[in-house]
């Protein structure tokens, strides 16, 4: 222990000799920093540099006006520093309880007060549900439309019904060639579907990189075009991809989408098992895909081609002319030379698919087609599935053809349609390539859209960084946030006939009330001085009840509304409406005490 303090004691001691032989050796020699033995005063201190403020990040607005909360109907605008684009123009058809109505439209309300700030509209591909308002729109002003080169020929057939084709400028894209619209550099990016030359957007903007997908599937077998550009897209997630707007159609569905190469095996065996029976084979007129497969296996079969339906004659006579279909010299006839040929020998192409009333198949089913008389000599293909909402339009057509003796092949029974839409694997694939800070799940229901979310956030991205927005929303993102701002007008117009937005809730409401009570007309010439009835009242029933069973209940009826005028006379009512709320309620108290049924009732009191 004594040895132990010796020593520690010599260590310090030397330490303090070298300290003394290096205390006039300068601070460079020595290593160390010489003390400051004294402060600078406070007013000879050095100010400090005031901190810049933080630039705040340039945002960009998303406005969905429609594919959110419904399938159909799609419509996306983005807006940064004063410029606007649109991103697809779609509609969707119309629930059963829609009575009269052809097809419903985005509102254009907001796109129309930002006229003059819109550089262009922007197609992913020629499905209606992405181009069917396309008319409706150009009817409110002009604008450049951007798609390729299918997807412009469908849009032009459709613009020509309108009288716009002429007017409208077209400007062809194709994948991987960049556009300058305003602030926005626009990239095409080639994914799968079930049309061709669709594509998905890389929306270059000073807020940074948005993809919004399309419609999209990853077929690695597809039957022209090729595969999803995976490359491409992944380039764009090293680089930094601000947000991610992708299809959410089959969400729901996990693994992956089956390729197209399986719908042809699955129809080449239904051809087999046709054998002298005519084929006639209903699918979408803008699955340009699936003709082609058809087209392929009838001449294999050695079977003419015909098309039926308006829609299908167009589009295909389209596809041909731009070199998207090929049909061999001699295969192609028309609907009306069908009978000139055996029934093995002939397959019909046609519209229908999803039990449209009007259309081809539906009336073949209906034995109201000029050409077609389907019987039991008619092998029946339906290679679509039902959109939700056209489930019992399609039974209804499948039901008429059985009757007809047709046999018929018709939703799951077959391998004979495959989704053109991504399944969870091939969502996942998106969004692992792309690494988006933020994600808007687009295209689908809700439940579509939130279990698009949760497979995000399965991956990692933070829920704070998710967002299910509606249509109307106003989202702004920014390299530092994502926010909502105020709403902007959106909804859905309805299309009847040649109306567009002349039906609202309150026609649909009463065409709902007409359709399940009926209506009851009340018509009565009265004195316009005195209101004493010089005529009448006389009782009309339309979809009420069959009056000649029903006397005692119209007597009544009757009775009831002339009590009612009177009255109105030995009150002195002069007022035309006060006198006609009077009827109305009255009588409408009667028949519901004796029908428990609510009518409409409308009274006509002439005046003389």
């Amino acid at each position: 222990m004594a040895q132990s303090k010796e020593n520690t004691n010599v260590s310090a001691r030397g330490k303090a000799a070298a300290a003394n032989q290096n205390a006039g050796a300068p601070a460079a020699q020595t290593g160390e920093k010489r003390p400051r033995t004294t402060r600078r005063p406070y007013y000879n201190r050095r100010p400090r540099r005031p901190q810049q403020p933080r630039e705040a990040a340039v945002p960009i607005h998303i406005y969905p006006l429609g594919g959110l909360g419904e399938v159909g109907k799609n419509m996306t605008v983005y807006e940064c520093n004063g410029d606007m684009i649109i991103v697809d123009c779609g509609l969707v058809f119309p629930d059963s309880d829609m009575y009269g109505v052809d097809m419903v439209i985005p509102d254009f309300t907001f796109v129309v007060q930002n006229k003059d700030k819109i550089k262009g509209l922007l197609i992913t591909h020629g499905h209606e549900d992405h181009i069917g308002s396309i008319p409706y729109l150009l009817q409110k002003f002009d604008l450049p439309i951007y798609g390729t080169r299918l997807t412009c020929g469908l849009i032009r057939n459709k613009l020509e019904e309108f009288g716009l084709a002429g007017k409208t400028k077209f400007v062809e894209i194709t994948p991987r060639q960049k556009i300058r619209l305003g602030c926005f550099t626009i990239e095409p990016i080639h994914v799968n579907h079930s049309i061709p030359d669709s594509v998905a957007f890389a929306i270059d903007s000073p807020a940074g990189t948005i993809i919004q997908t399309g419609d999209f599937k990853i077929d690695y077998t597809p039957l022209a075009c090729g595969v999803t550009d995976l490359s491409t897209l992944a380039e764009y997630g090293q680089r930094g991809v601000l947000a991610l707007l992708s299809d959410s159609t089959n969400s729901e569905r996990p693994g992956f989408t089956a390729t197209e190469q399986k719908v042809a095996a699955g129809v080449r065996n239904l051809f087999a098992r046709a054998r002298n029976k005519r084929i006639i084979i209903a699918t979408f007129a803008s699955n340009i895909y699936r003709v082609q497969q058809i087209i392929d296996l009838a001449v294999e079969d050695g079977r003419k081609v015909a098309f039926s339906g308006r829609s299908m004659v167009n589009n295909t006579a389209m596809a041909q002319e731009l070199g998207y279909m090929h049909i061999p010299e001699g295969t192609l006839i028309s609907v009306d030379e069908l009978n000139q040929y055996p029934s093995e020998q002939v397959v019909l192409i046609t519209t229908g698919s999803q039990g449209e009333p009007l259309s081809a198949l539906s009336r073949m089913a209906s034995c109201s087609h000029r050409q077609v008389r389907v019987g039991p000599g008619d092998f029946i293909i339906i290679s679509a599935n039902p959109i939700p909402g056209n489930e019992k339009s399609v039974t209804k057509i499948v039901n008429g053809l059985l009757l007809l003796g047709a046999e018929v092949i018709y939703e799951s029974m077959y391998d004979v349609h495959v989704s053109g839409h991504a399944c969870q694997e091939e969502q996942k694939l998106m969004l692992t390539l792309t690494k988006p800070k933020y994600f808007l799940p687009v295209h689908g229901e809700y439940k579509q859209l939130k279990k698009h979310a949760l497979t995000a956030a399965s991956l990692g991205i933070p829920t704070s960084n998710i967002l299910i927005a509606e249509n109307g929303s106003n989202v702004i993102l920014s390299q530092d946030e994502m926010k909502l701002g105020e709403p902007v007008t959106a909804g859905a117009v309805m299309v009847d006939g040649l109306g567009v937005g002349d039906v609202g809730n309150v026609v649909l409401r009463d065409r709902k009330h007409l359709s399940e009570d009926g209506l009851v007309i009340i018509v009565a010439t009265v004195d316009s001085k005195t209101g004493k009835v010089l005529a009448g009242p006389d009782l009309v029933s339309r979809g009420f009840v069959y009056v000649r069973e029903n006397e005692s209940l119209m007597d009544g009826a009757q009775s009831i509304v002339e009590n009612a005028l009177d009255r109105c006379v030995d009150e002195h009512v002069r007022d035309w409406n006060s006198v006609k709320t009077r009827v109305r309620e009255a009588l409408s108290s009667y028949i519901y005490r004796r029908t428990k049924r609510s009518p409409m009732i409308l009274p006509i009191l002439m005046e003389v």
